[in-house]
């Protein structure tokens, strides 16, 4: 007596359906994967910038002067040139290992590159267009900086301004420029001073000559003319 036969389920319930990988379902199920790549990938750019923003900021931020409560073009500049010197210790550290005797090959070496390529990619930006950092300039900016929490999510809370070499330069002209105007000022001032003085002596001198009259001779002329006339009548050489 023969067993009878298992039932057959349906045979998509049982084996996933095979796509062909030339076929529209392939393709399109390719093209979603490459999409959420992308959505991935910028996601993960979008957060490490962030990052870096974020600790650029903080780095500023806890290098504040509490008194002030806005900074000059040339002081920001100069608390630019320290935040650029940022890595100087550690590449000394590095060095400092790599100088001992008995090494074989160079420590930390990718850091080091990483660290020499940030800080020539910074000078470059900030000796040409500028470097971006927040912006102490502005009183108002700094007091909204100054507060901040480290919160990512407030960045666009903070004002930003592009700084460079430049604007420490615009400041010692500007600066003196305005020592020299003042000089000019002063000078011209003193010599106004020397000119009224010296028409006021002469002023007062040609009232002392008219007081004195006119000089004297033996002539009779000269003895009749009344005192502090101007005429001079006679001839004769005094």
């Amino acid at each position: 007596m023969t067993e009878p036969k298992a039932a057959k389920g349906k045979r998509g319930a049982q084996e996933k359906k095979v796509i062909h990988p030339y076929s529209r379902k392939a393709a399109q199920l390719t093209k979603e994967a490459h999409k959420q790549e992308r959505k991935e990938k910028l996601k993960n750019e979008k957060a490490y910038r962030l990052s870096v923003v974020g600790e650029k900021l903080l780095w500023f931020q806890s290098h504040l002067d509490p008194d002030k409560v806005e900074y000059t073009k040339k002081e920001a500049c100069e608390l630019t040139e320290n935040y650029l010197q940022r890595f100087s210790d550690e590449l000394e550290q590095i060095e400092l290992r790599n100088s001992i005797k008995g090494r074989q090959g160079r420590q930390h070496s990718s850091r080091e590159t990483a660290i020499k390529q940030t800080m020539e990619r910074e000078r470059q930006m900030y000796e040409g267009y500028g470097l971006e950092i927040p912006d102490i300039v502005n009183s108002k900016h700094l007091k909204t900086f100054s507060t901040w929490d480290g919160d990512l999510q407030k960045l666009p809370n903070i004002k930003m301004r592009k700084i460079s070499s430049k604007d420490a330069l615009s400041s010692l002209t500007k600066k003196a420029t305005v020592e020299a105007e003042m000089d000019l000022d002063a000078a011209k001032d003193a010599e106004k001073q020397m000119l009224a003085a010296e028409e006021t002596e002469n002023i007062n001198g040609g009232l002392l000559d008219k007081t004195k009259g006119p000089p004297h001779c033996s002539c009779n002329d000269h003895r009749q003319m009344p005192m502090g006339s101007l005429q001079t009548g006679c001839e004769c050489k005094m």
